[in-house]
């Protein structure tokens, strides 16, 4: 009896210490640095340092900055770090020991790099050199002693939409553009950038099987879609192709791709800049129909719209 009395007992003591390890653990877990899918941002719509007067925490908490973050571990290993465009900020929280601040760095894949595999690459490449910078200001900010806390996130974002349908992406150089930091400050979680809820949707563009024609009567489509991005000119769209499930994968997602090109051609030939239209091609993937049957192959070959 006493045996079993303490093997309840040494019972209760683990499962509390695993319950308070528990929820200690679930306290301390931190909110991913990383910022899913790509943003939406207009570079006007956040005032810049060259406008700040002081750092408010009430309506004028967020600022823009054009500071290059991938210099961020080269700075921190100066003796005496100098910042740059973030200067004032580093003054801000030497100052004021407890001050709280969200550090969000914004990059993107140059607009004029058609491909969807090269840009997935390279947005992964960017993201995990944007970490790697807010780690090392981490590390920095925690040698000196602050005792701010910063959050971090990272976040991909449409340079089209960020300087303005009107630019040239042919005079970027490089793949990857370091866009600059958002800086938000005080405690109170709230989203950095928000992204357009209202765009309209269009309906699939179908195709006759192992065909990337464009059948006539789809031409009130393209023409709708065309005066609505002329109509707003901030937004892009993104043109996924599909096709049913006979042939081989690199045939299907050939042709999948060759109808995506197809509606690109149509749009930029109704005076749609092709900067603003991305294509991917996913063959006989996502099926809305029955391969089995003639109505159902017609449902898959396709290509979806998408407004960004």
């Amino acid at each position: 009896m006493k045996k079993i009395i303490l093997l309840l007992f040494v019972s209760l003591l683990t499962w509390g210490a695993a319950s308070a390890q528990s929820k200690t653990a679930k306290g301390k877990k931190k909110e991913s640095p990383v910022i899913a899918e790509r943003q939406k941002l207009r570079e006007k719509d956040y005032r810049t340092f060259d406008r700040f007067t002081s750092f408010s925490t009430k309506d004028t908490n967020r600022y823009f900055t054009p500071f290059d973050y991938s210099t961020i571990a080269n700075i921190t290993q100066q003796r005496k770090p100098e910042w740059g465009d973030i200067q004032p900020v580093m003054n801000y929280l030497e100052k004021v020991s407890r001050a709280t601040m969200t550090l969000c760095l914004l990059y993107a894949v140059n607009p004029a790099i058609a491909s969807s595999a090269d840009r997935s690459r390279l947005s992964k490449s960017a993201a995990s050199e944007a970490l790697a910078m807010a780690d090392a200001f981490e590390k920095w900010k925690t040698s000196k002693g602050w005792r701010n806390k910063v959050q971090y996130k990272v976040v991909e974002v449409d340079y089209r939409y960020f300087k303005g349908a009107s630019f040239d992406p042919t005079a970027l150089n490089g793949d990857v553009i370091h866009v600059g930091c958002l800086i938000y400050l005080g405690s109170k979680k709230k989203s950095i950038i928000s992204t357009d809820q209202s765009a309209r949707t269009f309906p699939d563009i179908k195709f006759f099987p192992n065909d990337a024609t464009i059948v006539e009567s789809w031409n009130s489509v393209l023409d709708d879609l065309s005066n609505y991005l002329k109509e707003n000119d901030t937004k892009g769209v993104l043109l996924t192709g599909y096709t049913d499930n006979s042939g081989t994968e690199a045939y299907a997602t050939g042709l999948s791709r060759q109808r995506a090109v197809e509606i690109r051609k149509a749009l930029v030939s109704r005076g749609i800049d092709p900067t603003r239209i991305e294509i991917e091609a996913l063959g006989a993937a996502n099926p809305i129909g029955d391969n089995s049957t003639y109505e159902g192959r017609v449902m898959n070959n396709r290509v979806s719209i998408k407004i960004q």
